[in-house]
C-alpha cells in the first residue's frame, strides 16, 4: 500500500470516522443507540486529537506567519505556483447537439482545481479539515459534457425502479460474509440516518448523531415512519455508489468525474471560495441549504429549510446548475485518495480528463471509497465546511445516508441519442436483463458495464 504524508493521514483518519457508518455501526451491539467508545478507543481518539491540534497549529503558523507585513499578500511571500489559482480557459466549441431534457451543456476547458487554505480569520479545525486533501492546487483540462441541472429526484429514481425492478443496497439484508463481526440481530436491511442530539456533545464522536435505522432506504429516508409524500421533487438519498451507477446506466448517462464536477461547480469563476463567489451570504442572502444553529442539536432553518430541501430552491451558478453546494452530497466516479492531487502535480503539466487514481487509499477501515462533492445540509463552520468550493468528501461504496445523492452527465464527444427501439445487448450487463433502452456511447472513455439491474 502506498503511503501518504502524516499530515494527510491525520486528517483523513479523523474524517473517515464519519465515512464508515454502515460497517462499524452494524458491528455495534445495539445499532439503534449511540456508540459508547471503549476507554482504549477514547484514549486513542484523544491522542489523535492532540496530534491533530499540533499539526493544525503548525499549519496555521505556516499560513499566517507573524512576520507577514501588513498589506503584503501571503501568496506573494511564500505561496508556490501550484497553490495559485489562474484564470479558467473555457473551450469555445458549441454543444454537439441540443441539450437533453433537464441538462445543460458544460463546454469544458482548462482550470485550476483544488481549494486554497484560509489565510485570513480564525484557523479552525473545520476549515483545515475541509481543505487538507484538496491541495495542492493544480491545472486540469476537461472535455465538454452535459450535466443534470439538478440532483436526481425521488420522482426520477422511482421511474428507474419501476422500469427495472432494481433493489438498492439499503433494501438488501446484510450478510455475515459482508459484516463478519456484526451480531446476528443487526443483520437487517437499513441505512444511516442523521439524528439530532438533545444536548451539546463532543464533535469528535459523530456516532452520537448517526444511527443505523432498520428499514431506512430511498423510499423511507429517515426510517419506516418516513415516506416520500410531498417530496417528489426532493433529491433521492440513501443511495450507495452502485445504486447511483445503476441509475446512470439505465438513463444512458454516467456519474461525473471529480474534475468534471468541480469545473461545472465553478461556473466559470476561478479561485472563489464558494460556488457563487467569495462572500458567504452576499447581501445577507442564503445561497445554499446548510446548517444553522448549534450542531448537531437543531437546524433552525434560517435559510428556509430545516433539513433537506427540494431541488432548485437556491440560486444557480454561472452555468445554470442548482445545489452544487449544500443540500446533499453528490457521488463522483473517482476512487478517493487524500494524496491524489499531489500525484497529479508530481506528474507535471496539465492533467487532461483525469479519471481519478487507479485504486483507493483508505487510511482507516480498508474499505473501497469513492469521492463525494458539494457538502450537504449538515455542513457548518462548527464541524464541516465542505460547502467550500474545491473541497472533497468520500464514502464507502456500499453505504448511503440521508444526506447523500447524485447527479449525472453525458459525454459530449459524440451523440448519445438512440432510437427508442434500440436495446443494448445483454452483454453490457452480464447475467442481467435490460428492461429499458439504454443510450450507449461506444467512443466514451467510460465503461457502461456496471452494477446489476435485474437478475435473470
Amino acid at each position: 500500500m502506498e503511503s501518504v504524508s502524516q499530515y494527510q493521514f491525520t486528517f483523513a483518519r479523523l474524517d473517515n470516522f464519519q465515512k464508515q457508518w454502515r460497517r462499524l455501526i452494524l458491528s455495534h451491539v445495539n445499532p439503534m443507540e449511540p456508540i459508547q467508545l471503549a476507554s482504549t478507543r477514547k484514549a486513542w481518539t484523544t491522542a489523535i486529537a492532540v496530534l491533530t491540534g499540533l499539526v493544525l497549529m503548525i499549519v496555521c503558523i505556516r499560513i499566517n506567519p507573524p512576520e507577514a507585513e501588513a498589506g503584503v499578500s501571503l501568496a506573494d511571500l511564500s505561496t508556490p505556483v501550484s497553490d495559485v489559482f489562474r484564470p479558467t480557459i473555457p473551450n469555445k466549441t458549441p454543444a454537439p447537439g441540443p441539450d437533453p431534457a433537464g441538462m445543460v451543456w458544460i463546454a469544458g476547458g482548462e482550470f485550476s482545481m483544488g481549494c486554497r487554505a484560509p489565510s485570513e480569520g480564525i484557523c479552525t479545525l473545520a476549515t483545515m479539515n475541509a481543505v487538507n486533501d484538496a491541495q495542492p492546487i493544480h491545472r486540469v483540462y476537461v472535455d465538454g459534457f452535459w450535466m443534470d441541472t439538478n440532483d436526481v429526484t425521488n420522482t426520477k429514481f422511482e421511474e428507474f425502479v419501476k422500469a427495472t425492478g432494481y433493489v438498492t443496497i439499503a433494501e438488501h439484508t446484510p450478510t455475515r460474509g459482508e459484516f463478519p463481526t456484526a451480531p446476528p440481530e443487526n443483520l437487517v436491511a437499513g441505512s444511516m440516518v442523521f439524528t439530532p442530539t438533545s444536548q451539546p456533545v463532543s464533535l469528535d464522536d459523530p456516532y452520537q448523531w448517526w444511527r443505523y435505522v432498520r428499514g431506512a432506504n430511498w423510499r423511507h429516508p429517515a426510517g419506516p415512519g418516513s415516506d416520500l409524500k410531498g417530496k417528489e421533487n426532493y433529491p433521492v438519498v440513501q443511495v450507495a455508489y452502485e445504486d447511483a451507477v445503476a441509475y446512470a446506466n439505465w438513463a444512458g448517462k454516467r456519474l461525473p468525474t471529480e474534475a468534471e464536477w468541480e469545473f461545472a461547480a465553478r461556473g466559470g469563476l476561478a479561485g472563489k471560495a464558494y460556488v457563487w463567489g467569495d462572500e458567504f451570504r452576499p447581501g445577507g442572502k442564503w445561497m445554499a441549504n446548510v446548517w444553522q444553529g448549534r450542531f448537531p442539536i437543531e437546524d433552525t432553518g434560517e435559510d428556509g429549510y430545516a433539513g433537506i430541501a427540494p431541488v432548485g430552491k437556491f440560486p444557480p451558478n454561472g452555468y445554470g446548475l442548482y445545489d452544487m453546494a449544500g443540500n446533499v452530497w453528490q457521488w463522483c466516479s473517482d476512487w478517493y485518495r487524500p494524496d491524489y492531487y499531489q500525484q497529479l502535480v508530481n506528474a507535471g503539466g496539465v492533467a487532461r480528463n483525469p479519471h481519478g487514481p487507479a485504486s483507493c487509499y483508505n487510511a482507516s477501515d480498508g474499505q473501497p471509497q469513492r469521492v463525494h462533492r458539494g457538502g450537504s445540509f449538515l455542513c457548518t463552520d462548527q464541524y464541516c465546511t465542505r460547502y467550500m468550493l474545491g473541497t472533497r468528501g468520500q464514502g464507502d461504496i456500499d453505504s448511503g445516508c440521508n444526506n447523500l445523492g447524485f447527479r449525472c452527465v453525458i459525454d459530449g464527444k459524440v451523440s448519445v441519442v438512440v432510437a427508442p427501439s434500440t436495446v443494448v445487448p445483454v452483454g453490457y450487463f452480464p447475467n442481467f436483463a435490460i428492461t429499458r433502452p439504454i443510450a450507449f456511447n461506444p467512443n466514451s472513455n467510460f465503461s457502461i458495464s456496471g452494477p446489476k439491474l435485474i437478475r435473470q
